[in-house]
């Protein structure tokens, strides 16, 4: 069974190449998706190439689709729901990775981590601070897939109180296991001193963090987005971190690089990193490893894992 990988030219590719081959032989790995028709019966790609229609026609015979992410919003779901292709991701690559991320953030905001280090690089000492301890807050939980369930587990020794909104309520064993509370998402954003999100992007989730939303959260709660910038209205967290003071940890972007004269980008509320709460050195090796396994099970006729569409 032939299999095409498109891989972004950043990532060492030669290394992933000759890995991969030892166990999938009969693969090529492509830097972009302009090449002439060829025949696959399986495409892996990662967040960085679209599958949509022109890409589709260029694969010829093609079964099944591997992402090797978490998200596949790159991949246009009714098109090849259409021609009858598979499509599976890997959700659990990154759990620890971007857990860790959220915590990291959240704890660099509270205790204003950025504006001290900025003071001592200046050449001041600042005698005084408004710091706060993450133990005894509310923490809100919006998605409670495998990253969610994992930020749950890490944020236990925090000794936060852990509320949580999904569409899907867990059981209530569940529930106990992670010590977590179920609401509605209203009453989340209303209780929660410090919000994050881990929702996929789809039609219901895009933009559900709206201006009234935002409006509903505390003075200076703490949004924190490590899902997909479309999830959250831009404009209108810039509105809410100034007339709220809400705080946010933000990863994801609407464009991604952004367009930096965003007001945001001047906003001292605001701390960012650059897509990056799921990429460790650890996480990276699991997605190439999870990948071929998921790849690997399907060639050899078995159903594959993690499979959306």
């Amino acid at each position: 069974m032939k299999v095409l990988a498109i891989l972004p030219p950043f990532l060492p590719v030669d290394a992933i190449r000759q890995t991969v081959q030892q166990i999938l032989p009969d693969i090529e790995v492509k830097t972009d998706a302009d090449f002439e028709p060829l025949d696959a019966q399986v495409l892996i790609v990662t967040t960085f190439t679209r599958v949509d229609s022109a890409l589709l026609d260029r694969v010829r015979g093609l079964k099944m689709i591997q992402v090797a992410s978490t998200g596949y919003d790159n991949v246009l779901l009714e098109e090849v729901k259409k021609r009858g292709i598979a499509v599976c991701n890997i959700p659990t690559a990154n759990k620890e990775t971007v857990a860790e991320h959220v915590i990291a953030l959240v704890l660099s905001i509270m205790k204003d981590i950025r504006f001290m280090d900025s003071e001592i690089r200046a050449g001041r000492w600042p005698m005084l601070s408004g710091t706060q301890e993450l133990k005894g807050k509310i923490f809100g939980i919006i998605g409670m897939g495998a990253i969610g369930k994992k930020l749950a587990e890490r944020l236990v020794p925090f000794e936060v109180e852990l509320m949580y909104y999904d569409p899907r309520r867990l059981s209530p064993e569940e529930e106990e296991t992670l010590g977590v509370e179920f609401s509605s998402l209203d009453e989340l954003l209303k209780l929660s001193d410090a919000v994050s999100i881990h929702v996929p992007l789809t039609p219901e989730t895009r933009a559900m963090i709206s201006s009234d939303k935002l409006g509903l959260m505390k003075d200076r709660a703490i949004l924190i987005n490590t899902s997909r910038g479309e999830i959250v209205d831009e404009a209108a967290l810039i509105e809410a971190a100034k007339k709220k003071s809400i705080r946010a940890g933000i990863d994801v972007f609407y464009r991604e690089p952004p367009d930096f004269n965003s007001e945001m980008f001047s906003m001292d509320q605001f701390l960012f990193t650059p897509h990056i709460a799921g990429v460790s050195m650890e996480s990276q090796q699991r997605f190439i490893t999870e990948t071929v396994a998921n790849v690997l099970r399907y060639v050899q006729g078995l159903e594959p894992q993690f499979r959306v569409a």
